[in-house]
């Protein structure tokens, strides 16, 4: 990074920051500092929404996770379209016509307070830890990459955020989120040509496609039904369904953007654009990370990513073990690009050999890096996008990739800051005292309490250990929880015959099932979210029936 870099970056940031605090500054009631005042256009609500899910976690390890195991991610998102317009016809009207401040609210009224304040801490705890993993997942790869501190990346992100999401509330974040969405999109868009720029001299972006086809990564769609597999069609119909139903419909960061709308059909146009849109979009940022993989068939790869393993090598005395592997790893490489002269078509076996041969030799480095440090992570799919970012784009364009990152770390950490403390305010403080009605310190106290849950954040980020894939972990996360907290809404909603206790007890039984099955099995995250809803329905019924039954 150069001077210019800097400034764009800087500017980017202060510009987001400033932006959001200025013209949001004097919300003065609950309804403009929660509700945004309900103001906004579908444009604000359905870009929000989009930004609140596309953290930065989507733009650092969704590339990786398509260059490691190409396009079979996006059958993740299968399932979301139909979630949403699920959500449009059913639920949304619902909250509209309670006027609620939080999905939690209605199911007091149709349960008792004993099942609103459950599911609230449901997703009070989930969403807490998804905060500091969204604070914590471009700090390490930013601080790993840059040379700074780690702990004071997660500690600047953290406060960068606490700043306008405190001063304005939910206006504030719909607000700054239309401008990052604005920049991650360009960033992206800009990194997707210069990569099809480099390649053209090489080969055709039809042909580049061909040569991902040959490795296997343009292979999206998964027939197999296996409840091992992480990623099928099944798996996404069934279980992207049963996670988008529960994210989109009981998850407050994002009901509280949806609940912002002038309108219901200003709300319901808001999720119809991320119907329409959330596919291409993920599909053409693992694109990307497929050209990236195309991109290093024709130049120099690294052995590995992460340059912070690399450097622990060639520091140790086993330098020469590391040279010899670069040697190995770099020979391979010149053996792939004379076959790829030759022709790619008639040496496809010889091609995806060479590959697998030269991953083979990238472990055994990692496995190196772990001999000299047992505690050294190895897995650097994360860093695999950010790497070609910093090597190959120009001055200035670097800086806008890494605003791209900490804009969206910023986007979607705000919109969890600012769910997390109208959750607290509406469903515990507000609830949980004598007199209900809206006090002249409401405002600041929800302040506080935006404040509070940005510094556990920020807690949890520099408490955080790197696992595979940060984008896995934090679907894993919502995985473990949002089956259970969606089949209490469908009992809340179509269910009528089901009542409180048999629900709360459900409820109970369904999360402990799932998280013994996640310490103890080895089924597909995906299948989380189907089976906790399955269970909450299920046994509420037969508790119900067992109670009927009784003289």
């Amino acid at each position: 990074m150069n001077e210019l870099d800097w400034v764009i970056l800087l500017f980017t940031l202060g510009f987001i920051v400033f932006y959001g605090t200025w013209k949001t500054r004097k919300q003065a009631d609950l309804n403009s500092y929660l509700r945004g005042g309900q103001e906004a256009n579908w444009a604000t609500v359905g870009l929000s929404v989009m930004a609140t899910q596309a953290s930065a976690i989507t733009f650092l390890s969704t590339p990786g996770q398509a260059f490691e195991s190409g396009m079979g991610f996006l059958q993740f998102y299968l399932g979301l379209p139909l979630a949403l317009v699920i959500l449009s016809v059913t639920i949304i009207p619902i909250f509209y016509r309670l006027n609620v401040y939080t999905a939690y609210e209605y199911l007091e009224e149709r349960f008792d307070l004993r099942m609103r304040l459950l599911t609230a801490f449901l997703f009070l705890l989930q969403r807490g830890l998804a905060a500091g993993i969204t604070i914590y997942a471009p700090a390490i790869v930013l601080s790993t990459v840059l040379g700074w501190n780690l702990n004071t990346m997660n500690i600047l992100i953290g406060l960068l955020v606490i700043i306008y999401t405190v001063s304005g509330g939910t206006k504030a974040v719909s607000l700054t989120q239309k401008w990052q969405m604005s920049i991650i999109m360009g960033g992206m868009f800009y990194a997707f040509y210069m990569i099809v720029d480099y390649l053209s001299p090489h080969v055709s972006f039809f042909e580049a496609i061909e040569l991902a086809g040959v490795h296997g990564k343009m292979e999206i769609i998964n027939w197999d039904f296996d409840f091992n597999e992480r990623y099928t069609i099944w798996s996404g119909l069934t279980g992207g369904l049963f996670l988008a139903l529960s994210y989109f419909g009981t998850d407050q960061s994002q009901v509280q953007r949806y609940i912002s709308g002038s309108s219901l059909r200003e709300s319901r146009m808001g999720l119809m654009f991320n119907a329409i849109l959330k596919i291409p979009m993920q599909f053409f940022i693992l694109l990307t990370g497929v050209m990236v993989f195309v991109f290093y068939q024709y130049f120099e790869r690294p052995i590995h990513f992460n340059q912070n393993v690399v450097e622990l090598i060639s520091e140790s005395d086993r330098a020469s073990d590391g040279e010899d592997l670069v040697y190995k790893f770099n020979g391979i490489q010149e053996e792939k690009h004379l076959m790829m002269q030759q022709g790619i078509a008639s040496n496809e076996d010889g091609l995806r050999e060479l590959e697998k041969q030269q991953t083979a030799v990238s472990d055994e480095y990692a496995a190196l890096a772990k001999e000299v440090d047992p505690a050294v992570e190895t897995k650097d799919s994360d860093y695999v996008f950010i790497r070609w970012v910093l090597d190959n784009l120009p001055n200035g364009a670097i800086g806008l990739l890494l605003a791209v990152i900490l804009s969206a770390a910023m986007s979607s950490t705000a919109g969890e800051l600012n769910a997390l403390a109208s959750t607290t305010m509406n469903d515990f403080v507000k609830r949980l005292r004598s007199d209900q009605t809206e006090r002249e310190g409401d405002v600041r106290t929800s302040k506080l309490l935006t404040v509070g849950w940005g510094l556990m954040a920020i807690v949890f980020a520099l408490a955080a250990q790197l696992v595979d894939n940060l984008i896995e972990l934090v679907n894993i996360l919502g995985s473990l929880f949002y089956g259970t907290i969606l089949g209490i809404f469908i009992s809340a909603f179509y269910l009528k015959y089901i009542k409180g206790i048999q629900v709360f007890i459900a409820a109970l039984l369904a999360e402990a099932v799932v998280l013994v099955m996640f310490f103890t099995t080895d089924i597909g995250f995906l299948w989380y979210n189907a089976i906790g809803c399955g269970i909450v329905i299920i046994f509420a019924s037969i508790l119900t029936l067992l109670r009927s039954s009784k003289p």
